[in-house]
């Protein structure tokens, strides 16, 4: 099993236009590479180390909703959010909420979720396998 270091840097040289979540493409540029990539980077997470998929709601400052973000909750509790740096001060987080994660493909970004995958299992050394948690452990 990859340490979760290993994993992280896999992940963030895998993030491009291409695994970016399909509503964020046009303000996703290499400055700010995190910037739709938490569904998929969550996904990826989830399937090599399991744990809780987290998912809360994003406020503009006028309280109008900008969109949703995803994490993890590893199995020894450790809360792990490697694209919470795409927010600009002005997008704020909200508390999260626990989502089971349905079996097979997500319905919305399954694209983006297999590109990433395949790209984080080929810098691990590892095979990709046909599907979701194929190296889930």
């Amino acid at each position: 099993m990859p340490t979760l270091d290993e994993v992280t840097a896999a992940l963030r040289a895998s993030w491009c236009r291409e695994t970016c979540d399909p509503g964020d493409v046009t303000d996703w540029t290499p400055a700010n590479p995190a910037r739709g990539q938490c569904g998929p980077t969550a996904l990826v997470l989830h399937d090599l180390y399991g744990g809780d998929l987290l998912l809360a709601e994003v406020l503009l400052p006028d309280g109008s909703r900008q969109g949703v973000h995803w994490w993890n909750r590893l199995p020894d509790g450790r809360e792990v959010d490697l694209t919470l740096d795409q927010f600009a001060p002005t997008e704020v987080v909200q508390a999260p909420r626990v989502v089971a994660r349905p079996e097979g493909l997500p319905r919305y970004g399954a694209e983006q979720y297999l590109r990433l995958r395949s790209a984080v299992l080929t810098r691990l050394g590892q095979v990709s396998g046909d599907g979701p948690r194929a190296s889930a452990g």
